[in-house]
């Protein structure tokens, strides 16, 4: 199955960002730290590369730990400036002002020898539906004044909010792009929630998603789901969870639907650890 979503307003907000990176000082991506690489957008690459940006691993609670330094270790040896966040717990949310301040400093005081004086930094919050970004403005504000919720496209508009006396952020939708050339970027941003479930085959990401713990993560398989050995396919797998978890329909067949759904729940609510789906030697 191949996975595409580019709805009409992710198209527009598109345009948006490229006419509002005039307005702004430094450019904040947030990426998801479970899938680092995949959770770049690269047409915001394009457009964000002549601001200076910070680039946020959010989610950092969700992800192996020894996995996000590792990410953490490349981006920074390809000469970006990283942060690790957790704003779920509040992790993270002063070293993101600090590097943020810190990058707007030489257009503040080019602003300065102007005569603009005391003029707040202004940063845009970027990245793919539901990564964050309103959890973490919230976070920056300390009040809830962006919209939350566990599925993507919640924010639909731009809006300006204040952090401080001295900074303020721009919260923007979340976008994707037009085509998703590597199959497995879609099968991530599907599995991780950046994706509307509604446009999913749940059995065949969730098939996807198998594979993957049954090479990266075996024994997180074996422990949620009371599995003394792991079938070697795939297939085989996915029904021996099903069993487990008494997703059966009438004759004792696996109702695959039913167990794709407990599965894919378990990944998204951590019941199965902490869980990264890329390295960056991969």
């Amino acid at each position: 199955m191949t996975i595409q979503w580019y709805p009409g307003h992710m198209a527009k907000a598109t345009r948006e960002v490229r006419e509002l990176i005039k307005r702004v000082d430094v450019v904040v991506e947030l990426a998801d730290a479970r899938i680092p690489q995949a959770s770049r957008n690269p047409v915001l690459n394009e457009i964000l590369s002549d601001r200076p940006n910070v680039l946020a691993l959010v989610k950092t609670d969700m992800a192996d730990e020894a996995v996000t330094k590792a990410w953490q270790q490349h981006f920074e040896q390809n000469g970006e400036t990283v942060v690790l966040m957790n704003a779920k717990h509040n992790h993270g949310t002063g070293k993101l002002v600090q590097e943020v301040k810190r990058l707007a400093q030489p257009k503040m005081q080019a602003l300065q020898k102007k005569g603009i004086q005391n003029r707040s930094v202004r940063a845009m919050i970027v990245g793919i539906p539901n990564v964050g970004k309103s959890t973490v403005i919230n976070r920056l504000v300390g009040k809830n004044q962006a919209k939350t919720g566990n599925k993507p496209a919640v924010t639909q508009g731009n809006h300006w909010l204040k952090v401080s006396n001295r900074m303020d952020v721009l919260d923007t939708p979340g976008i994707l792009w037009p085509k998703f050339e590597d199959p497995e970027v879609g099968y991530k941003l599907a599995i991780t929630g950046a994706i509307k479930d509604e446009r999913l085959d749940f059995e065949d990401v969730v098939l996807y998603l198998i594979k993957q713990l049954h090479e990266r993560y075996p024994e997180a398989l074996k422990a949620r789901y009371n599995l003394s050995e792991l079938p070697s396919e795939g297939v085989e797998l996915f029904e021996a969870i099903g069993r487990k978890r008494g997703c059966l329909i009438a004759g004792g067949d696996v109702d695959f639907e039913q167990a794709a759904e407990v599965i894919l729940r378990d990944f998204r609510s951590e019941k199965l650890g902490a869980i990264s789906l890329e390295k960056p030697e991969e």
